[in-house]
This record gives C-alpha cells, structure tokens and sequence, in this order.
C-alpha cells in the first residue's frame, strides 16, 4: 500500500491523522486557519471595496494527471494567465476536482468542487497562493469536464498523465459575478496556512455521470476525496456582490 494519504473515516492514513504521518504536514493537525469551512452567512461581513475578481487567462498546453487521490489538469505557470488579488497577479498552475464539494454553504454539501490554484512568483509576497473555488448540483453536464471525458475513462485506476494539447481555462464557467473570501489552507497535505480562498456564490451543474467518473478514475481510496470541514476559529469570511447583486441576497 504506497498511498501517502487517504480519504477513509476511521482509517490510519485519514484525515483526522494527517497531521501524524509526517512531520512537515503538522499544520494538518496544529493549524488554526485550515481550510475547507462552512461559508455560513450568520459570519459572513459584505465589504463592497474587495472588487470583481480580475481574470486574463489564456489558451495554453495542458496536461491531465490522475494523482491517485485526485484527477488534476496542470499548465506551465506564466503560459495560461493569470488572476489579480489585492493588487497581485497569481499565475494559474492546476485545476482538480473533489467530490463530495469539501466546502460546504450553510451547511449544505454540494456534488462537487472545482479548485483553481493560483501562485504568485513575487518572493515579497507573503501569501503566494490563491485558490478560486467553484461548487457544483446535479443537473446539465459540465463543459469544461465534458472534453476531458473520453480521457478519464482510460485513466481509471491508473496513476499517470496525458498530455492534452491546448486548453483554454476561459472554458470554465464562474457563473456570477458575488464571492467569498477568507484566509485558509491547501485542503490537501501539507495543509499549508496562508492560501486565500475565493469561493463563487453562483451554483454550477454537472451531470450524475460526471461525478461517477470522477470517483472511479480515482484510487478507492479518494473515491470521495472532501476533507471534512475545520473549525472556522476567529476568521472572517468576506462577501463581494456587484450592486445589482446585493438586492438578491
């Protein structure tokens, strides 16, 4: 059994034990803004000077890894764009998929969540990873998945990558326009602080079929591969929403 990790309540290698398996995943266990959470409105501070989330992204080479615990599509950092936080540009690196979604609204756990991660190549920037987090309900496929389908069918169970020619990350529908934001982790080990999360508020779709898929590209092991959520702690989730939003919600 190679698996560094696992997804299984009550396993040695799951979740509540991540932070015993090695030293340099402490902050699994001992991190006080570890991410995923619940995006509970009762928390929730609208700041309206946050802005729009700025996107440039392009057309670029792609290549699809199935990394055992979960199916991932990566560029060349720099090739495919960028978004801008805070006045800093993150050059997007990878998108990859959890089902169930790890983050959950009010409580409510959605089919599935998609995760943009983002770096900065600015070494004076203290948080140099932004991920944007887009949750997804059964219904219509999904677009974007629907091209990668013919290669995940052969990728089942199997650890490897293919390359994919060019992918266009503008493919990935962000729906509205509202989002939250606060202050977490990767959600996977290392569990490392300082990632600033944006989570669209807009509901996508991806058909029942999708997320089967998924799942069974993944090892069983990270057949549902969602980190229960952690303790919100003293954070603040912020909310942006365009002002033609804000009567909405």
């Amino acid at each position: 059994d190679e698996r560094e990790f696992d997804y299984i309540a009550g396993s040695e290698k799951g979740p509540k034990h991540w932070g015993e398996l090695r030293k340099e995943w402490e902050a699994c266990k001992k991190g006080e803004t570890q991410s995923p959470i619940d995006l509970s409105s009762r928390r929730v501070k609208v700041i309206p000077k946050l802005g729009g989330i700025q996107r440039s992204y392009k057309p670029s080479n792609a290549t699809l890894k199935n990394r055992g615990h979960d199916i991932s599509l990566q560029w060349d950092v720099g090739n495919v764009g960028s978004v801008k936080i805070n006045g800093t540009e993150y050059f997007l690196q990878q998108c990859h998929w959890h089902s169930p979604s790890e983050h959950t609204i009010n409580g409510r756990r959605y089919e599935m969540e998609l995760h943009m991660v983002h770096v900065s190549t600015d070494p004076n920037v203290e948080n140099n990873i932004a991920v944007v987090g887009l949750l997804y309900k059964t219904g219509r496929p999904d677009a974007f998945l629907s091209k990668l389908m013919g290669n995940l069918w052969s990728m089942v169970d199997q650890e490897g990558e293919r390359t994919m020619g060019v992918f266009d990350p503008r493919k990935i529908k962000m729906g509205g326009k509202s989002y939250l934001r606060y202050m977490g982790s990767l959600t996977v080990p290392p569990c490392t602080e300082g990632v600033i999360w944006t989570i669209n508020k807009k509901i996508g779709t991806v058909s029942k079929d999708q997320i089967k898929l998924l799942r069974e590209a993944v090892h069983d092991h990270a057949e549902k591969n969602a980190r229960p959520v952690q303790p919100l702690n003293r954070r603040e989730i912020h909310l942006y929403q365009p002002k033609e939003a804000a009567a909405r919600y």
